[in-house]
């Protein structure tokens, strides 16, 4: 569980590196010679990223209530940054439909696993 742990930690702050490189790509990020790679990286970390995540397995309730937590902070934070960005996009005259599609999914994502959930258990 630890190597999982750290593995992902991992795996994230690479993932969050890479996509601080596609907002100012600069060549103290990464060199300019790379740029053309950063789509493919981009999308193998994510690979292994999701693989941390579906394999993952609570072993006990104190773990799981980790997860749990972890799992709200996350949907919480990515909610609230959407929502941010749709008003100031608003404010500015014209949002970005990607936000738009990105929050939707986000929330029926959560809505499908709120009602998986009572249905399975």
């Amino acid at each position: 569980m630890k190597n999982n742990f750290i593995g992902e930690i991992i795996i994230s702050l690479l993932l969050i590196w890479l996509l601080a490189c596609f907002i100012k790509p600069i060549e103290v990020l990464i060199p300019d010679a790379l740029h053309p790679m950063m789509v493919p990286l981009l999308a193998i970390l994510f690979i292994v990223f999701s693989g941390f995540l579906w394999k993952e397995k609570s072993g006990d309730e104190r773990e799981q209530l980790h997860k749990y937590i972890a799992a709200r902070f996350a949907f919480f934070a990515a909610i609230t940054t959407l929502i941010i960005g749709v008003v100031v996009q608003n404010a500015q005259g014209a949002i970005d439909p990607w936000l738009i599609i990105a929050l939707s999914i986000a929330l029926l994502a959560k809505l499908a696993g709120l009602i998986y959930g009572h249905i399975k258990h």
